[in-house]
């Protein structure tokens, strides 16, 4: 059994992070401001876990709840581009100076390694395909530049300090828990609350970008595997399927799930946006013996059904 903290444990990732290491029968402590994630997350596992109410920018409450711990998985974090474009300062604070307390606190602690969630969004507009770990990073947005910049700290840290660090590239995770209802929600909770709803989404753009839609199951096993692999100095691994749809391809698989007939609008492309983006999942595999554990469309049927029983009720 090991001692493990998950920043941004009441998420939607991170809940389902933290779920998972509670079931494997770790001890799982949870740090979060409930400014982006919900209590309604923790609720089949609350009495499970111990609870840290602290936010990122209190290094001394950061500090205090990683003491003791083997492991943090840091997954907390302002994690929107719009809203990185509409505030970078706050982005930057939280993401940037936040990650800095954790790997501080981590490394006066003694943690044996901290796992970071970072974001597909450090390749931009690269145009190779798959995009790779050894692409040259091309950050687009505040959002990018903050999460780029939480790699290069977990490395400077493993280079200077000898902190056991690896970074996850997370590709445009879904899944139950995700928030249709926040200002900054991904886009498939969006699309299955307004179909459900009887209302047409809007599409930014033309729809024909492409992403590597990732089950949350595969973000969490690519976790626990980061965990658990052999040495890790700072690393930045892709963690996904390795698969491409477009939006208008992921828009017709929702509604033909819902058996509902409407059609998007289509609106104005949102700035800091990337074209495309799949992910080369070989390095994962080779460095943490990686596999994709539930594919997009098994992982798409089981969240369309979770936002249908959800509007249900």
């Amino acid at each position: 059994m090991a001692r493990i903290l998950v920043t941004g444990g009441a998420g939607f990732i991170g809940s389902h992070l933290a779920q998972a290491l509670v079931d494997d029968g770790n001890a799982v402590s949870v740090l979060d401001n409930f400014s982006t994630g919900h209590p309604a997350n923790l609720a089949g596992f609350r009495e499970q876990i111990t609870l840290h109410e602290v936010d990122l920018r209190d290094a001394a409450g950061v500090a205090a709840a990683v003491a003791g711990q083997d492991y943090v998985f840091h997954e907390a974090a302002l994690a929107s581009v719009p809203r990185s474009v509409k505030d970078p300062v706050t982005t930057n604070a939280v993401n940037v100076a936040g990650t800095l307390n954790v790997l501080v606190a981590a490394r006066d602690a003694g943690v044996k390694r901290v796992v970071y969630a970072g974001s597909s969004s450090a390749y931009g507009n690269s145009e190779v395909s798959p995009k790779h770990e050894g692409l040259v990073p091309q950050p687009l947005s505040p959002y990018a530049v903050s999460k780029l910049v939480g790699e290069y700290y977990c490395r400077a840290f493993s280079e200077v300090y000898g902190l056991e660090t690896v970074s996850i590239r997370y590709f445009n995770v879904f899944g139950p828990r995700q928030d249709p209802n926040s200002p900054y929600a991904a886009v498939i909770p969006i699309f299955a609350a307004k179909l459900l709803a009887g209302e047409p989404p809007v599409i930014d753009g033309d729809g024909e970008q492409t992403r590597d839609f990732t089950y949350v199951a595969n973000v969490v096993a690519g976790n626990i595997k980061a965990m658990t692999a052999p040495r890790t100095n700072g690393e930045a691994v892709n963690v996904a399927c390795g698969g491409s749809y477009s939006v208008l391809e992921l828009f017709r698989q929702i509604r033909d799930r819902l058996g509902v007939d409407i059609e998007p609008i289509h609106g104005p492309r949102r700035a800091g946006d990337v074209d495309h983006s799949m992910a080369d999942i070989t390095r994962a595999r080779a460095l943490l013996g990686y596999e994709p554990v539930v594919d997009f469309a098994a992982g798409l049927g089981i969240t369309v059904d979770w936002y249908r029983e959800q509007a249900a009720r």
